[in-house]
């Protein structure tokens, strides 16, 4: 099922394809920076929000050279991996906005001094909440929906306690047998996300809900499509090249993918095919140390 040769590749350095244009057209100075890396998951859902809400944040380059080491530190910071130096050596900047230097994260400029937020979920809400006193826009159920919004909750609380882990053990596994079975665990976790997509939805149809996102032909994107996106973008590049794996097809699971990919705001995000399997490459051979979440997944602990 798996490819058979490690060929060394590291992680790329910084975006390519659509997203490097939004790297480009976030130069000018903003009131928020965002700390991430251009293959990772978590970043892109902030990313993916940010461009949704409509919330102005800001790029810029910085090249710093230490030894064999080339960084780029933007302020979207792309972490680069070179030679045997640990490609997650954590700076000092870093750490100051998220003590575990792990991304994304978040310096608020509008505070003196600035302030810090770091963790994906909590970033999202709280740019949600920005977005509600200043652009209008929400990823998110109206409040006064409230059942809407906890199922959306719902969604999420199964994501992270479950799709996401499965989608790292199903890459991380190295013999035929874990794969396969692993395999049919994040394809039940789909299927399971999937049958709380129709739930969200039926309830909207019936009047007591709101919010199925695009799941629903001629719906908006919502909080539960930033949420999973990204893992199903690299299900859709990774999983399939490293583990021969396909997302559902001729379903409802398939036209939501599809509409998902080329939302204005989630393509926007997106980098051509070849810096994902190339990032990726280290998790599908379950390299040492690869990161803290291989880490955690081979430990069977939660994710950090």
């Amino acid at each position: 099922m798996s490819l058979s040769t490690d060929s060394g590749k590291q992680y790329h350095l910084h975006c390519t394809g659509d997203a490097l244009n939004t790297v480009n057209a976030h130069v000018g100075e903003a009131d928020i920076t965002l700390f991430g890396s251009c293959f990772c998951q978590f970043v892109q859902r902030v990313w993916v929000a940010f461009e949704y809400l409509g919330i102005p944040y800001r790029v810029r380059s910085v090249y710093r050279v230490y030894s064999y080491v080339s960084r780029i530190i933007l302020h979207i910071y792309f972490y680069v991996a070179a030679d045997e130096v640990d490609p997650y050596k954590k700076t000092e900047e870093l750490l100051q906005v998220s003590p575990k230097g792990l991304v994304p994260a978040l310096k608020l400029h509008a505070f003196t001094p600035p302030r810090s937020l770091n963790e994906s979920t909590v970033i999202l809400e709280y740019l949600d909440d920005l977005a509600s006193n200043t652009t209008g826009r929400s990823l998110l159920p109206p409040r006064s929906d409230p059942y809407a919004r906890a199922l959306v909750r719902l969604q999420e609380d199964y994501i992270s306690r479950t799709l996401v882990p499965s989608f790292y053990r199903f890459l991380q596994a190295q013999d035929t047998e874990r794969q396969m079975v692993y395999k049919e665990e994040f394809s039940a976790a789909l299927e399971h996300l999937a049958s709380l997509l129709e739930r969200q939805q039926v309830s909207a149809v019936s009047g007591l809900g709101t919010g199925s996102g695009l799941w629903s032909e001629g719906g908006e994107l919502n909080w539960t499509d930033v949420m999973v996106g990204p893992w199903l973008f690299r299900a859709s590049n990774v999983l399939r090249h490293y583990r021969a794996f396909e997302l559902p097809a001729g379903s409802k699971t398939s036209a939501w993918v599809d509409r998902l990919f080329v939302h204005p705001s989630f393509k926007a995000t997106c980098s051509t095919e070849e810096l994902y399997l190339d990032s990726y490459e280290r998790y599908a051979f379950n390299r040492p140390n690869t990161s803290q979440v291989a880490n955690a997944i081979d430990s069977g602990l939660g994710l950090p």
